[in-house]
C-alpha cells in the first residue's frame, strides 16, 4: 500500500505504541486524525508531527468507553480527514479482578479493547471497500494464550478482538483492503507498567519490547500489507504453539504468583482502567 497522502485514522494517541505509531505514520507522509482522552497530549503530538514537516494532525478527545463514541468518531475523522485509508486500533483499557466480572468497569473495559475497533471499523470500511484501498491493524496482546490470576476479562476482550480480526480477514479477501493482527508481548508502555504491577518480579524473565519498534513493524506492515505482527520475537512460539504456551504458562508462571500468595484476585487492585 502507498502510504504517501493516505489519511489514518490512530486510537489510544495520547501514548504508547498508538504515539509512536502516529508518528511513524507521519514521516512516511501520512495525513492523520488522533484519538485519545487527554486533549493536551494528543494537541503536544500534533505540534510535534507538524514541526517535523508534516500535516498537522485532526485531534479527537474522545473516551472510547462511552456507548455509540466509537462509530461518531469514525464519521466525525472521515469528515475531516475526506475519507480514512488506515484505521489503527491502539486504544486499550487493562482492569485487574475476576475472569467473570460483570460490572460497569468490565463492561467499560470490553467497550474499549473491542465493541469500539469493531464500530471503527463498520463505520470506515465501506470507503475503504468503495475505493478498493485500505488498512486495519487490531492490537491484541499475549495474555489471549497465555492469561494470569486476576487479569479480570482483559485476556477476553483481547481475544475477541483476536478472533474477529481473523474472521474479518477471511471476509475481506480480494477486496483491497488489508487486515493486520498486531501480537504483542511485553512491550514498555504505561499501560504495561500499570498493567504488570501486581504481579511483582514473577513477570521480569519476560523480554521487554519498545514502542517505537512495535510502531516501525505495524507501518511496515500495513505498507506491505501483511497480514500478522508479532512482537517481540520471542512471543512468536506462544502466538503458533498456544497449547504448550499455555501449558509452561500454568507449571511455570501460576506457581510463582502463588508463591507470593497472590492467587487469589482479592489480593490484588480491583480496578484500574487505562486509555
Amino acid at each position: 500500500m502507498d502510504l504517501r497522502g493516505a489519511r489514518a485514522l490512530v486510537t489510544g494517541a495520547s501514548s504508547g505504541i498508538g504515539a509512536t505509531t502516529a508518528q511513524v505514520l507521519a514521516a512516511e507522509g501520512v495525513v492523520l486524525a488522533l484519538c485519545g482522552r487527554r486533549a493536551a497530549v494528543l494537541e503536544r503530538l500534533a505540534e510535534d508531527i507538524t514541526a517535523s514537516g508534516a500535516p498537522r494532525p485532526v485531534v479527537f478527545s474522545v473516551d472510547l468507553a462511552d456507548r455509540g463514541a466509537a462509530a461518531d468518531l469514525g464519521v466525525r475523522a472521515s469528515d475531516a480527514l475526506g475519507g480514512v485509508d488506515i484505521l489503527v486500533n491502539s486504544a486499550g483499557a487493562f482492569a485487574t479482578g475476576s475472569a467473570a466480572g460483570d460490572d460497569a468497569p468490565e463492561r467499560d473495559l470490553f467497550e474499549t479493547n473491542y465493541w469500539a475497533p469493531m464500530a471503527l471499523t463498520r463505520t470506515l470500511l465501506p470507503g475503504m471497500l468503495r475505493q478498493g484501498r485500505g488498512a486495519v491493524a487490531n492490537l491484541t496482546s499475549i495474555a489471549t494464550v497465555t492469561p494470569l490470576p486476576s487479569m479480570g476479562c482483559y485476556p477476553a476482550s483481547k481475544a475477541a478482538l483476536a478472533t474477529a480480526t481473523e474472521a474479518l480477514r477471511i471476509e475481506l479477501e480480494g477486496s483491497g483492503v488489508n487486515v493486520v493482527l498486531v501480537f504483542l508481548g511485553s512491550v514498555k508502555t504505561p499501560m504495561h507498567e500499570q498493567a504488570s504491577q501486581p504481579y511483582g518480579t514473577a513477570l521480569r524473565w519476560m523480554p521487554l519490547g519498545r514502542p517505537q519498534v512495535a510502531a516501525r513493524l505495524i507501518v511496515a506492515a500495513i505498507r506491505q500489507e501483511r497480514a500478522t505482527v508479532i512482537y517481540p520475537r520471542s512471543v512468536a512460539t506462544i502466538r503458533w504453539l498456544p497449547t504448550i504456551s499455555s501449558w509452561v504458562s500454568s507449571r511455570l508462571m501460576l506457581p510463582l504468583l502463588l508463591g507470593r500468595g497472590q492467587h487469589k484476585s482479592s489480593h490484588l487492585p480491583k480496578s484500574d482502567i487505562l486509555g
